[in-house]
């Protein structure tokens, strides 16, 4: 299903007229039939699209929060549908107007309201289906806090890994500047002062090579970790809301990142799906829409597995004891004896893996660092180590630069 912006001409008894509308349907073909239906004529059919600043706006944590709040509270006199509509008749922003105009067109058409938020393309598919599993079990409002606490908490992953990018591209940032710069002075000293002597001049040569050839792999393999990084957030931003492609296979196969990833994601997951139990949402409800909260294949693949079994008449806690929870965990869940011990333990399991995340997170933020020393102390040990080899003295280096620099 998408949104489609057609401009329409009608036949009237005053001459052609020209309109323009929009429809929430699957394709182009479906569009053109509803126009004929219509008694219409299709001039031009595009997708709905936003600006830039309208896909900031809905994006932002704080547009979504304000959405599901105005949802709750209208909700106590009328059904969310209602609620919904109410909010989209009483926007007067043109911004906010465009963005609401997919829910609208899908509000319309007769859809409910768990099918027109997820036509906004606004929500993460764990919101959604916390959302949707509330709505199956005629609880929205009171699963509408538990999508709030899960957009939030998202909100702080979200920040620990970009914050956690941001020190990697300072890392890389300086140990390429300072390469760079260090590279034609040091280099163009050594050129500047070759020794007199034949025998030590051909032995000054291959030095002076070996050198230029560490701090050209250096710079290089600097560079090269940079563009990853860039293409990796390029694709990531490209592909948000996909389930799985090639950049995200690759970056989980990274041992500390993948690792972090998969912690994030199997809290968010386990959250979602206690908050779910708290708001009496059926169990079978519960594991599918859990599945489709992640977006990591391994996390969906536990949730799936577990339903299978579950569906084949194993015990809740033995269907949900299998890999790849950790040992710990398992014992958790294989002690499962009622149900209403499972959102405690799912909220526990939460809780370790937000911990093992913040653990992984600290540790790569400190191996960035160590790499930045291990890089430049390669960098400027292997110019010392040049200078020894050829007998030359730090402090004439030093000297020779500085009075190059002035």
């Amino acid at each position: 299903m998408q949104q489609w912006v057609v401009e329409i001409a009608y036949e009237t008894s005053s001459g052609p007229k020209k309109a323009t509308e929009s429809f929430y349907l699957p394709s182009v073909d479906d569009v053109r039939a509803a126009v004929n239906k219509k008694g219409g004529y299709v001039l031009n059919v595009r997708p709905h699209e936003r600006s830039p600043v309208e896909r900031l706006l809905a994006r932002s944590t704080w547009w979504q929060v304000q959405l599901l709040r105005g949802i709750q509270f209208r909700s106590t006199s009328t059904s969310p549908g209602v609620a919904l509509w109410k909010i989209i008749q009483a926007e007067t922003n043109p911004r906010r107007q465009n963005i609401l105009a997919p829910a609208r067109e899908a509000l319309s058409r007769g859809l409910g309201v768990i099918d027109a938020l997820k036509a906004l393309n606004v929500f993460d598919h764990g919101t959604l289906a916390i959302l949707a599993g509330s709505e199956r079990a005629n609880r929205l409002v009171e699963g509408i806090p538990h999508a709030i606490h899960s957009i939030t908490q998202k909100k702080k992953n979200a920040a620990a890994i970009m914050g956690t990018m941001g020190w990697l591209a300072f890392d890389v940032f300086s140990i390429v500047s300072s390469l760079w710069a260090g590279k034609d002075m040091v280099l163009g000293w050594f050129r500047d002062n070759p020794p007199q002597d034949p025998d030590e001049l051909e032995k000054f040569t291959v030095v002076v090579g070996r050198l230029e050839l560490t701090w050209d792999l250096l710079i290089y393999s600097s560079v090269g970790f940079g563009l990853f990084m860039a293409w990796c957030v390029f694709s990531y931003w490209v592909n948000r809301g996909k389930k799985d492609w090639p950049t995200a296979r690759i970056v989980r196969k990274i041992p500390l990142i993948g690792g972090y990833l998969r912690d994030l994601a199997f809290a968010d997951s386990m959250s979602a799906a206690a908050r779910m139990l708290r708001g009496l949402v059926p169990i079978n409800d519960t594991l599918q829409q859990s599945s489709e909260a992640s977006s990591a294949p391994d996390v969906t693949m536990y949730w799936q597995e577990s339903m299978t079994d579950l569906g084949r008449g194993v015990s809740l806690g033995s269907a949900l004891d299998r890999a790849p929870l950790t040992k710990s965990e398992r014992l958790e869940i294989a002690s499962l004896s009622d149900l209403d011990q499972v959102a405690t333990v799912m909220e526990s399991i939460a809780e370790m893996r937000s911990a093992a995340a913040r653990t992984k997170h600290k540790l790569i933020v400190w191996i960035a660092f160590l790499l930045t020393g291990v890089f430049l102390a390669l960098a400027f040990g292997s110019a010392i180590y040049a200078l020894t080899v050829m007998n030359m003295s730090m402090d004439s280096m030093m000297g020779g630069l500085m009075d190059g620099a002035m």
